[in-house]
């Protein structure tokens, strides 16, 4: 009886073993049944919702502008506060308020695609509709900083593999946003409560979610003078993604192998 336990339980090993090695095999050449969630593409670096860093740093995101008075009005409370920020830009806005775009990369902020005509990319998501909406922001965006861009967000975050897929060729890198870092300022729900939200919720390497453009009085210039002095106090400092990618604790341990060979 103990010999038949004793193969039984190998035979079990030899089994779960021949298991794990199809299972890793699998995973390895690109399981079609593999769950193609926000874990997927983070962990392939296809997609970006916030940055692991050690650093006390913070990417502030606006997007839907440029806007001749909102914009405009952000900008003078960041310059006030020394902070640096990404803008995703609609390229129909761009287009419509160059001058606008421009004074966002004057003062040294950064200019992202957010679409030609903010469009609600429904799945499943055609390829040829994404090129041409980022196509077309790109050529606006060339226009008024004389480069491309090299991050993109789909609006209302809505995504899926072929949206991935097709920005990453273009060069175009996916940005969402920390998920609890959604100030949902665009429905006006009081200045303390966008405030309190950021505030509360603060950590090393997120990607806060503003938008520029609202429909209504915006309250977010007025969250943003209590959120930029009181994080600053706490020792953050204000970056954009790009440079946020950057500081991540990947890409710093890379520069310092590269740096001892």
């Amino acid at each position: 009886m103990r010999r038949i336990r004793t193969g039984i339980r190998a035979t079990a090993a030899v089994l779960a073993a021949l298991l794990l090695l199809n299972s890793s095999a699998a995973l390895a050449a690109g399981n079609p049944n593999t769950t193609k969630n926000r874990y997927y593409f983070e962990e392939r670096g296809d997609m970006i919702w916030e940055v692991r860093t050690s650093q006390k740093v913070i990417a502030l995101t606006f997007d839907d502008g440029p806007d001749p008075q909102e914009t405009d009005s952000i900008l003078e409370v960041l310059h006030q506060y020394g902070a640096k920020c990404t803008f995703f830009a609609i390229g129909k806005r761009i287009a419509a308020y160059p001058d606008v775009a421009r004074r966002v990369i004057d003062e040294g902020h950064e200019l992202a695609n957010h679409t030609y005509n903010h469009v609600y990319f429904k799945k499943p998501i055609s390829s040829r509709q994404i090129q041409q909406e980022l196509e077309l922001t790109e050529q606006e965006i060339v226009k008024v900083s004389g480069r491309h861009s090299s991050l993109f967000r789909p609006p209302g975050g809505m995504y899926d593999e072929t949206l991935v897929d097709v920005s990453n060729r273009m060069g175009l890198k996916p940005v969402l946003w920390s998920w609890h870092q959604d100030t949902r300022d665009w429905n006006r729900p009081g200045v303390w409560s966008i405030s309190s939200h950021v505030i509360r919720n603060a950590k090393n390497g997120d990607i806060v979610l503003f938008h520029d453009h609202v429909h209504g009085p915006s309250q977010t210039k007025e969250a943003l003078k209590i959120i930029l002095p009181e994080l600053a106090k706490q020792g953050f400092r204000f970056v954009t993604v790009s440079e946020l990618i950057q500081l991540s604790d990947v890409q710093e341990a890379k520069s310092d192998r590269h740096t001892a060979n």
